[in-house]
């Protein structure tokens, strides 16, 4: 069974969007798909909706299709089968609604079945096969279009549509089934045009704008009105009373001719209509064709009467047996007639005249003859064959109807990518807004941290003048004092030349050091020889401050002392000098004691002597010239006095956790 609804997977939507139509079971699928991808359909729906034959509707008076009788509910059982005649390959049906002007909306279709089928078989088999099945979830109403329905090509003698739920009609909600025509296609030919006809009811006994053979007269609720071509008005001759009215067409060589299609001349376009429906049409027309241009090998080819108002209408097409042909003769032997100023004059006109071989028209821009005298210079003869008429270029059959489904599905689609454009617009909107707010207070945390880290900055160069006058004052303070100790002593040993030598000496060596402080000021750690082992410097430092007194030094740990970063040993060692300078200038000590101690979670150094100690008013509280260095380190001081006297110095600051973490 073929489902006439298609259905678009979710992963390739995005790929077949720009070319194919969007359905109502897709509509969710939308939120998927780009914006980008959105505004190609668009840009494409418009682009196509501007190459498509547009929806003008006939008025007047004219034959309405079929309409069954009546129910009060809708699920009942109505059937419509055409009857083809012989095997023939379909490959197209077309469902044309009857159209009802409604007071609110506007055109619509009255009588449109809600679930329905297409069956089609063949000679002997009853049952036949189910091409094509609809529903609700379809989509189908409202519309005024023709519903298409291709497909894949089968052979069969009959179709039959069978609706099991109704639709209510218009004027009073009674449950109908109503159709205006029903196309059956083969290629471009419509097989179905004024084949036999059952139903599975009907609700007129006597033809008339309703009937079940109108299913198939080939009249449509349209006017041909395609988005190409140039406007062009239809011919229209007159001549006396009593005469044939006569039109050839020269079709240059011999074609196999099937079918013909008379347009009928343009009613004006004034409401209501300036002329009355069937202008010029005669009551019977005949037409011949011949190989022979003087008819003697005449064949009649149809034979078109007009016996009710209902028998025309802006296309007239008829089918005929093939024949061979190259000359056609159009004779009007019943021919409209008019009177004018006292005068009746036989009428006969058309909009164009096609014939068809093989599904082509055949007669375009061909020669044409006739007796007819034009009723005004602007209806010339050739506008018979120009392939036009008043809306512009005249399409194959086919092809307009399926130009007006595709634009009822363009048309019905466009409002649905429309309002998810919109959606996505307006969130875009709030996004954009949002970002705006963001870009804000991104800006004014900008401006906030600049001025956090101006701040910062003032404040590191602050700390690096403090940094770099403690270091100062403490390397070469202890150097200096350390000259002024070796002075004394060198001027005490004035009288012991080697004494004397050697304390020049170590007077030179510290200079040089001091100096080589100097120069190094902005990174003391970079200075050669201050950084050397810290049992090395703790000894050298006591050496190079203390001179001659008596000292006592114990290190642990120095594992530890070594994974300290540089700056936290040299700031330890500045520590120890100020500790050494500080009691060399004021304990009066004769001897002092140094204990450093290192492990996984802190460092401790107690400095000690046995000079005078301090007051109690400075007893727990670090001297103020330690206190940079300790705040440097991060470290806890005290001082205390012993029972014993003198004065001990005790500095402890923590490890990195790194080395405890390690440990565990």
């Amino acid at each position: 069974m073929y489902r006439a609804r298609t259905i678009f997977p979710s992963a390739l939507l995005a790929a077949v969007l720009p070319s194919l139509p969007i359905r109502a079971e897709t509509q969710e699928t939308l939120k998927a798909v780009s914006i980008n991808r959105l505004e190609q359909r668009l840009a494409l729906i418009d682009a196509e909706l501007n190459d498509l034959a547009s929806f003008s509707m006939r008025s007047g008076i004219g034959p309405v299709g079929f309409r069954s009788d009546f129910h009060e509910d809708s699920h009942h059982t109505e059937w419509i089968e055409i009857d083809l005649g012989e095997e023939t390959p379909i490959d197209q049906i077309v469902l044309v609604p009857v159209i009802w002007r409604d007071t609110k909306t506007g055109f619509r279709a009255d009588g449109f079945p809600l679930v329905f089928r297409l069956v089609a078989g063949n000679r002997g088999d009853t049952d036949g096969a189910v091409i094509a099945s609809f529903g609700p979830e379809d989509g189908l109403l409202p519309r005024v279009a023709p519903l298409a329905v291709p497909i894949p090509e089968i052979l069969a003698t009959w179709i039959r549509l069978e609706a099991s739920v109704l639709s209510p009609r218009a004027w009073d909600g009674k449950y109908i089934l109503q159709m205006d025509e029903i196309l059956v296609f083969s290629g471009q030919e419509n097989i179905a045009l004024n084949k036999p006809v059952r139903v599975s009811s009907d609700d007129v006994q006597i033809p008339g704008p309703r009937s079940k053979q109108n299913l198939v007269d080939g009249f449509v609720p349209y006017l041909m009105d395609a988005a190409h071509g140039e406007q062009s008005i239809a011919f229209l001759g007159e001549s006396g009373l009593g005469d044939h009215p006569t039109i050839m067409i020269d079709l240059g060589s011999i074609h196999e001719l099937n079918r013909i299609h008379f347009h009928a001349i343009e009613l004006g376009d004034t409401v209501p209509q300036a002329s009355p429906l069937g202008l010029s049409l005669p009551s019977q027309l005949t037409v011949e064709g011949a190989i022979k241009p003087d008819f003697s090998d005449a064949v009649r080819l149809i034979e078109y009467r007009r016996e009710t108002i209902y028998d025309t209408g802006p296309i007239i097409m008829r089918h005929f047996p093939e024949s061979a042909c190259r000359y056609i003769r159009l004779i009007a032997s019943e021919p409209y007639i008019v009177e004018r100023n006292g005068t009746k004059k036989s009428l006969l006109g058309f909009a164009e005249i096609e014939l068809f071989s093989k599904g082509s028209n055949v007669a375009m821009g061909k020669a044409i003859t006739s007796n007819l005298k034009p009723v005004s210079t602007i209806r010339s003869l050739s506008a018979l064959t120009d392939g036009s008429n008043l809306y512009g270029q005249i399409l194959p059959i086919r092809d307009w109807l399926n130009e007006l489904a595709l634009r009822h599905d363009l048309e019905t689609e466009r409002p649905v990518v429309l309002a998810e454009l919109n959606k996505r617009y307006a969130r875009q909107k709030t996004y954009l807004s949002l970002l705006g707010w963001l870009a804000a207070l991104l800006a004014a945390g900008i401006v906030f941290t600049i001025l956090i880290f101006r701040n910062l900055s003032m404040r590191q160069v602050a700390k690096i003048k403090e940094q770099l006058a403690a270091d100062l004052h403490d390397e070469l303070g202890a150097d200096l004092h350390t000259i002024r100790l070796l002075s004394d002593m060198a001027e005490e040993a004035r009288n012991s030349p080697e004494e004397l030598t050697s304390l020049h000496q170590r007077i030179r060596r510290v200079t040089e050091q001091s100096g080589g402080a100097v120069r190094h000021c902005t990174n003391m750690i970079e200075a050669d020889g201050l950084l050397t082992s810290m049992p090395h410097a703790i000894r050298r430092a006591s050496r190079r401050i203390m001179a001659n007194l008596k000292n006592d030094i114990s290190i642990e740990g120095e594992e530890y002392l070594e994974k300290l970063n540089p700056r936290t040993r040299f700031d330890l060692i500045l520590f120890y000098n100020e500790c050494l300078v500080n009691i060399s200038r004021h304990s009066g000590a004769s001897e002092f004691s140094t204990q450093l101690k290192a492990d996984p979670k802190e460092v401790i150094l107690s400095v000690g002597d046995n000079g005078r100690g301090l007051s109690k008013s400075k007893v727990n509280g670090v001297p103020k010239c330690l206190n940079p260095r300790a705040r440097y380190l991060r470290a806890k001081g005290s001082v205390e006095s012993p029972a014993t006297g003198g004065t001990r110095i005790r500095l402890k600051f923590s490890t990195p956790r790194k080395w405890r973490s390690h440990e565990k």
